[in-house]
């Protein structure tokens, strides 16, 4: 699992140091056995002729290189298309002066897991027989109105921080609200994402496959627990309700978990993503995970196992529009006019929003279109780079990797410049900055206004300002969790990002974090549209927002467009 925070840019122009994949062709073959990070992805070769494939991915995030890299592994000839110069869409890393920064998902578990109840990123590493080195640890370190403390995950040990900053009444509700859901968890975590196929061969991989565990889960639960089994695909507020669960502390931090877990709060989001998180957090002996190399290194397992299948990926590759003929989607034109076609399937890993600006005019049924133009967004981000040097600025040797800053929890935590993250990931990692130094990743999640800077000239005195002003609380988060003798103007790198940062260099529309469906009011589309050959994966189809939920969107989409036998091989053959 990891928390759903998208992040940084490509080609951003505060990075006049950003180390960059040299790119002759807009078609390359990048070597698997030669990459030492996703900010030099080495050419191998390119190809002649007319580019054509059987599936053309657009789009090189999470969710479609796990589509693309699982369609390699089931023997399709798949291209992914992306338009910088690094994959990884919003999770790509990138280097400045030395320091290795993430740009988005910085908080992990389950990357190491195996089996039917892993990460769905896990399961699709396995299948692509890529390992992800981690460092564990199991703490990080929290700023609320109600104090500073160290809450670290497990059974026992946020009992003590209950108690000392809530209460004895919170440590009640607490035990209470997991002995509830934790049973839960086996029917949550019964049916593997990756069984899952967008067509009826789902009863065979699926259903069929995993009712045994599924009707043994219920059985162990009984009819109590089978009954609130029921409320999986509810709001996770209702479970909490129908436990009169009163506890402000207890309330306010189960609204940060899922907050932090999916981009909205507990009112708006699914129990079964929340219990499953519970699972994985309050268990005995759970832990949580870094990648050694960093978030970069998620990217380079999926681009390595892409490749190992026969893939094929290539950067700087702006599709332009997506190509209909007769009805069905054919291909792609890219900016420098070249047409890629495509066999069998064109798949959008963009948002669906942008998604529609590739499609011609009256493609899509007005039906279509206009639900998507009315579906909510959530709001953009503000982010805060640093890299500094550790001795210089006083920081402590015992330094935590996460810290959480809640300012108000009046305001609620969707409320913008209130939450501040941030992520210190040379801590577990050093090789993410040069020796003796850290690399720092501050941010507001999903929660900056994009009307504050819609239409602003970025080279004006009014964009300078307002990013200055709108940065500042995340200077004070950062001063607050390194202590008294950090300086900011001692930082060896500072660039701040903007929503209008993530609109131009993610291709976002509206700089968003996704689409904002709350679980009891909405249901994520599906992966298929309305036009035949063309599908889509990523946050703005089912499960939604998140690396676990992206990376089971682009197993899905893969999963669709191959036989159930095919299918079900590759199932046995990892053991689901």
């Amino acid at each position: 699992m990891a928390a759903n925070f998208c992040g940084w840019t490509l080609q951003s122009p505060f990075l006049s140091n950003f180390k960059r994949a040299s790119v002759k062709s807009p078609f390359i073959r990048s070597s698997s056995s030669s990459s030492s990070s996703n900010g030099n992805l080495p050419i191998k070769k390119s190809f002649p002729g007319e580019p054509e494939a059987d599936v053309v991915v657009i789009g090189s995030g999470i969710g479609g290189l796990c589509c693309g890299a699982l369609l390699a592994r089931y023997n399709q000839d798949v291209l992914v298309l992306e338009s910088h110069d690094l994959p990884g869409g919003a999770a790509h890393s990138f280097e400045v002066k030395g320091y290795k920064f993430d740009s988005g998902p910085s908080l992990f578990s389950g990357l190491q897991s195996r089996g039917p109840q892993a990460n769905p990123l896990a399961q699709v590493l396995d299948a692509l027989g890529e390992s992800l080195p981690c460092a564990k640890y199991d703490s990080w370190m929290v700023y609320l109105p109600e104090g500073d403390f160290l809450s670290r995950i497990g059974p026992t040990d946020f009992f003590k921080d209950l108690a000392k900053y809530a209460g004895p009444n919170a440590v009640q509700e607490w035990e209470k609200l997991l002995g509830a859901i934790l049973p839960l968890s086996s029917a949550a975590m019964a049916l593997p994402p990756l069984s899952i196929r967008g067509d009826l061969g789902v009863l065979s991989t699926a259903a069929a496959r995993y009712a045994p565990s599924l009707l043994k889960s219920f059985i162990k639960m009984g009819p109590k627990g089978a009954l609130g089994a029921t409320k999986l695909l509810r709001p996770f507020v209702e479970i909490v309700d129908s436990l009169e669960l009163k506890d402000p502390f207890v309330r306010n931090w189960i609204d940060l978990l899922a907050f932090l877990l999916a981009g909205v709060k507990s009112d708006g989001i699914l129990s079964a993503e929340m219990i499953y998180m519970f699972a994985e957090w309050y268990k005995p002996g759970c832990t949580l995970e870094y990648p050694i190399d960093g978030t970069g290194a998620v990217v380079e397992a999926l681009v390595r196992g892409l490749e190992k299948f026969g893939g094929r990926l290539s950067l700087k590759s702006h599709v332009e529009n997506i190509v209909i003929e007769n009805g069905k989607a054919v291909g792609v034109k890219l900016k420098n006019g070249q047409f890629v076609r495509a066999r069998k399937a064109v798949v959008s890993n963009a948002s669906m929003w942008d998604t529609l600006k590739l499609l011609p005019p009256g493609a899509l049924p007005d039906s279509y279109v206009k639900g998507v133009n009315k579906t909510p967004q959530c709001e953009s981000f503000m982010h805060l780079h640093l890299g500094f040097d550790a001795k210089e600025q006083g920081i402590a040797d015992d330094l935590e990797i996460h810290h959480i800053v809640v300012n108000d929890w009046d305001r609620g935590v969707d409320a913008d410049q209130n939450v501040v993250l941030i992520s210190v990931p040379s801590v577990l990692s050093p090789n993410l900055a040069p020796p003796g130094k850290h690399v720092l990743h501050a941010y507001l999640p999903g929660t900056e206004p994009f009307d504050l800077w819609e239409g602003l000239d970025r080279r004006s005195d009014e964009y300078k300002n307002l990013k200055a002003q709108r940065s500042e609380v995340m200077w004070k988060a950062v001063e607050r969790a390194l202590g008294p003798g950090f300086k900011r103007e001692k930082c060896e790198v500072s660039m701040v990002g903007t929503p209008l940062t993530h609109q131009r260099f993610l291709r976002r529309n509206r700089g968003t974090y996704g689409p904002a469906i709350e679980a009891g009011k909405g249901t994520f589309p599906g992966h298929s549209t309305p036009i035949p050959q063309l599908m889509c994966c990523g946050d703005s189809t089912f499960p939604g927002i998140g690396v676990p939920a992206v990376a089971a969107s682009g197993a899905i989409v893969a999963n669709s467009l191959v036989t159930v036998s095919k299918h079900s091989e590759l199932l046995d053959a990892i053991g689901l």
